[in-house]
Order: C-alpha cells, then structure tokens, then sequence
C-alpha cells in the first residue's frame, strides 16, 4: 500500500533530516539562498498589478533554514508571506510577513504571521520536505496542506511551487498517489534544477499525503 510505503519513508527520512542539520552547520540557508537565487527564473517583483508575492515558511525542527532567502527576496522588492493552517483538511492561507514582523505559535512547533497580518495569494511558493525524488514529487509529513493548496492554486493560475531542503534528502523515488502535486523546481544547499516537462506520473490513484 502506498499509505504504508510513505509511513515508513516518513519515518527514515526525519531521521536522516535530523543527522543531515546538524552536519550542515549554520550557513545552509546562505548557500540554499544563493542556489535559489542563481538559478529559479523568478518573474521581476513589479511584474504583477499588485506586486509578486513569495511564500516561504519559519522552519521547525530540522528543516532547512529558507529565512535568509525570504529577506533577500524582500530587500529586492518582493512580497513575501508565512503559511497559515487554519483547520485539518483545508488549503493553506498565507499571511504578510517582513523580516522583524511578529509572530505567533501556529501549532506543529512552528511560528506564522498573526489573525491581523494580511492575508497574500503567493505567486511563488517555496515549499518544506522530509523527501524528494528528480522526478520532482515531495513526502511531506501526511496532512496534505501543500497538495491541496497547489492544487487550489494551480485550478485557477500558474504558481511556481520550488521545494526546497538539503541535498542528502533525495531518494531513488517518492511513493506518490494521483493527488499528490509535482514541484517546478527543486532547491538544495548544492544545486537547483527544474523538474522536467515530460516525467510521466505513474502511480495509482489515492489520497493525498503531502
């Protein structure tokens, strides 16, 4: 079953998170912030009417530290915006954040913007992993928010959904069901590369995961 195959990768790969952060050291965010901004063709922050707006994450645990990124993506004139889970089983919203902006405990031991903060439509989303394949699928940590919201987002525009966490996070394969959404790009501390047009899906049909 695909259900079981994903529990159990889940459960190798926060191991193996956790032993990769700590050999990583402090700098990993630098030198994933310097990938990213080398390689993923962003479109010009002013491109859109209302500006282009970056959604990244405030890491818990072990994921990779994306911080420095957003405040550079912010010095360079982007919108930038926090995950919000409102409720088990809906998409995420994403509220407006700026380097020093308070933050409140948004459960599963991470930090998101306050009620108050406004609530942004991200154009590009930069997205946490436990696991990731070339074919570019992610294990998330199996309540689906990332799937839903991707699919969400993508029914009614063209958002650029970039995964990002260390290199030795790949795998050969990511167990993956019909619902599961596919990245444009993946980003590490080493590399970047985009997720090509033509990998086929191949897995049987099911629920989400990520």
């Amino acid at each position: 079953m695909i259900d079981d195959e994903k529990r159990a990768l889940r459960k190798v790969a926060m191991e193996r998170r956790e032993q990769l952060a700590a050999a990583a050291g402090p700098r990993h965010g630098d030198d994933l912030a310097r990938q990213f901004l080398d390689s993923v063709p962003l479109p010009a922050p002013d491109s859109a009417p209302r500006g282009v707006t970056v959604s990244g994450f405030w890491s818990m645990g072990a994921e990779i530290n994306v911080i420095p990124l957003l405040s550079l993506l912010y010095e360079r004139g982007y919108y930038c915006g926090l995950p919000v889970t409102v409720k088990r089983g809906l998409p995420l919203v994403f509220r407006h954040w700026a380097p020093g902006s308070a933050l409140v405990s948004g459960g599963f031991g991470t930090s998101v913007p306050p009620p108050e903060a406004p609530e942004v439509t991200p154009d590009v989303l930069i997205v946490p992993l436990l696991a990731f394949d070339r074919q570019g699928y992610r294990l998330g940590y199996g309540g689906g928010f990332y799937d839903r919201t991707l699919a969400k987002l993508r029914a009614s525009g063209t958002p650029l959904a970039v995964g990002v966490g260390l290199s030795g996070q790949e795998v050969p394969r990511v167990p993956r069901e019909d619902f599961d959404q596919r990245l444009d790009w993946m980003v590490t501390e080493r590399e970047a590369f985009r997720i090509a047009d033509k990998t086929l899906r191949d897995a049987p049909s099911g629920r989400s995961s990520g």
